[in-house]
């Protein structure tokens, strides 16, 4: 790609905080009283671009409905919190493993250890997504704080290139991903309390955005029942009792019946739910499901208008 650096003095990211300036001199309690006093700032500026985060949201979740994942890229703490928001998918909403994914720029080790160079590689931006067999189905979103890694930027412009949709998180107003992504996200958190300390309040800004994106994206296609996580993955002994008490919660049935209709659904607690509050087996709470689009207030009422006929 070969976009022109710009000074480093320019970036929104990297300006001095008045607020902090003598924060060398403050004893504990001062510093966590200005960390904190910033950290507000985070939450209304995610609250400035909420139409830009729900037009991507509609994107993402048409890609899902087309077959298509949503990819996450970043470097550094931006790459480390794709990946985590990825990872939290298939226990969270029960999505296959490859649904959502994270890629950041120096791979797995970089999950755990600094390797700041490894952002400069345009070609592993692009070589990742080939990786992956990123196709014009999928969307792309990439994740930067000062909005100029040539990892991110190459695999944004390959992946808009192939027709697929992108968006970009950035905390500079100056982005070059904003030249090449179709949703662009400015999140203007301002300064940062250690100027470039981007794993502060950038970093809690893009988190809060990643939650909406998958979280307000599960939600559109039925993984979740009022506020209840109905599509989780009951892996462990605590998700399977989670998994019973939702069952109750949801239908008002004794505990064994909801330990009944789980063992029966194949241990789904969205089929068992279903099952349940339809009066219906496995094979049928199935079917109610596919025909709602996965949504379980369709799939009930479905059933019982069927029964008024």
């Amino acid at each position: 790609m070969n976009i022109p650096e710009d000074p480093l003095d320019t970036y929104t990211t990297e300006q001095p905080n008045l607020l902090s300036e003598n924060i060398d001199s403050m004893d504990a309690l001062g510093i966590v009283k200005v960390m904190n006093q910033e950290d507000r700032k985070v939450a209304l500026a995610v609250g400035e671009v909420l139409p830009q985060i729900a037009a991507l949201i509609e994107d993402i979740v048409a890609g899902f409905r087309k077959g298509g994942r949503l990819i996450y890229i970043g470097a550094g703490t931006s790459g480390r919190l794709g990946v985590l928001d990825a990872s939290e998918c298939p226990p969270t909403f029960g999505t296959p493993l490859g649904m959502v994914q994270g890629l950041i720029a120096g791979g797995k080790e970089a999950l755990t250890r600094s390797i700041e160079n490894a952002e400069d590689r345009e070609e592993d931006g692009i070589r990742d997504l080939q990786g992956i067999d990123f196709g014009d189905k999928d969307v792309l979103v990439g994740i930067t704080a000062s909005g100029q890694a040539p990892y991110v930027l190459a695999a944004l412009s390959y992946a808009r290139d192939l027709g697929a949709v992108t968006g970009a998180i950035s905390c500079n107003r100056n982005s070059k991903t904003f030249q090449v992504a179709k949703h662009k996200i400015y999140l203007d958190v301002g300064p940062e309390i250690i100027a470039g300390s981007t794993r502060l309040k950038a970093g809690t800004a893009q988190k809060m955005v990643l939650n909406m994106l998958t979280t307000a994206s599960m939600i559109l296609l039925g993984k979740v029942y009022k506020n209840l996580m109905i599509d989780l993955t009951p892996v462990n002994r605590k998700l399977v009792e989670r998994s019973y008490r939702l069952i109750q919660r949801v239908t008002g049935c004794s505990r064994e019946t909801a330990q009944a209709a789980f063992e029966a659904s194949g241990k789904k607690p969205k089929t068992a739910i279903v099952m349940v509050s339809a009066g219906v087996e496995r094979e049928q709470a199935e079917f109610l499901l596919q025909q709602a689009g996965g949504n379980v207030r369709r799939a009930i009422a479905l059933k019982a208008s069927a029964q008024s006929l």
